[in-house]
């Protein structure tokens, strides 16, 4: 653990360098730092840094600029602090402003985070699997094949074509949505069959419920929902074209993206460096939300090193609190 001075003078040092792109004087983290002490002891303080690997001086004449082991000292060290009144109020107006599916909640979360904090930004819905059903709706599509309608407490909706083997007539399709609706809800959907084979039905309305059922159940459990808005943003965050080139391969890649913004941590996490295979220019801010069904997904913002984190964090964390506070009333 660094004394608090030098602690300072790196957070300074760190700061200016996310502000200006540019090695930082002793002189430039004198001034932000606002410490009072002789520009000496800063000098004194920042070959001490350098020593301890938090900063590196990329020219004998040039300032430092901060290392991966110094960012991370910074992030981990950051005091908790509020956003700004309007950020804050924008955010919040945001949320109580949006009435939307689940679906479509998400894919307007992503392009605001993106919106707001200038990087390129992914929202990952909840898994499937905690998806606890609310109601079922089945249409006949004509012959044998019925529309079967899963909505679930998220407000996920989820629907399968199933060919059931003969034509229903208008009443043993009512009475088997009946059963459904009534085996279903508050079930996992893949828990749904089991439900419904301890019911007593008649032949008919069995017929047409057990194809619906395992029709329903079948749907894979595994995939999510990714929701990704800033690519166009990649160019002017980072100038290597290989590296603009390699992150837009990753957004493109469901998978991959899904991998880069999950982790084991479910608080607000920042990722960088040796902790994303690496990838040098690279940081990653995430964090979880988490809905009162019971569904758990997470928002991560994906920037250069010279990300601003103090903002970066304090926005996605307010975001997170109202997503999950608006997908109470889905």
């Amino acid at each position: 653990m660094l004394d608090d001075r030098p602690s300072q003078v790196l957070k300074a040092l760190v700061e200016e360098y996310i502000r200006s792109g540019e090695p930082v004087s002793s002189a430039a983290v004198l001034d932000r730092s606002g410490l009072d002490v002789s520009s000496a002891t800063i000098r004194n303080d920042l070959a001490k840094l350098e020593s301890y690997g938090f900063v590196v001086q990329p020219h004998t004449s040039a300032g430092r600029i901060p290392t991966h082991q110094g960012y991370r000292f910074y992030v981990d060290n950051l005091a908790p602090s509020r956003l700004k009144g309007g950020t804050r109020e924008k955010i919040d107006e945001f949320f109580l402003d949006v009435h939307r599916q689940i679906s479509e909640l998400l894919q307007a979360t992503s392009v605001f985070v993106n919106d707001i904090t200038t990087y390129p930004s992914v929202v990952v819905g909840p898994s499937p699997d905690a998806d606890r059903v609310r109601e079922v709706r089945l249409v006949h599509l004509g012959g044998q094949v019925v529309l079967a309608v899963a909505v679930c407490d998220t407000g996920r909706v989820h629907q399968e074509f199933i060919d059931i083997g003969f034509v229903p007539d208008v009443e043993a399709l009512d009475d088997a949505e009946r059963v459904l609706a009534s085996a279903y809800e508050g079930q996992l959907l893949s828990d749904g069959p089991d439900a419904l084979s301890t019911r007593d039905l008649s032949d008919v309305v069995r017929r047409v419920a057990d194809p619906i059922a395992a029709g329903l159940g079948s749907e894979d459990t595994e995939s999510v929902d990714v929701y990704v808005s800033g690519r166009a943003q990649t160019a002017s965050l980072w100038n290597d074209l290989t590296m603009v080139q390699q992150l837009l391969r990753l957004i493109d890649e469901q998978a991959a993206l899904v991998d880069l913004v999950t982790d084991d941590v479910p608080d607000t996490h920042v990722r960088f460096g040796p902790d994303l295979g690496g990838v040098d220019d690279l940081a990653v801010v995430t964090t979880s939300y988490h809905l009162p069904s019971g569904g758990t997904g997470r928002i991560g913002v994906i920037g250069p090193l010279r990300m601003d984190y103090k903002r970066t964090i304090r926005v996605i964390d307010r975001v997170s609190e109202n997503l999950g506070d608006a997908g109470s009333d889905r």
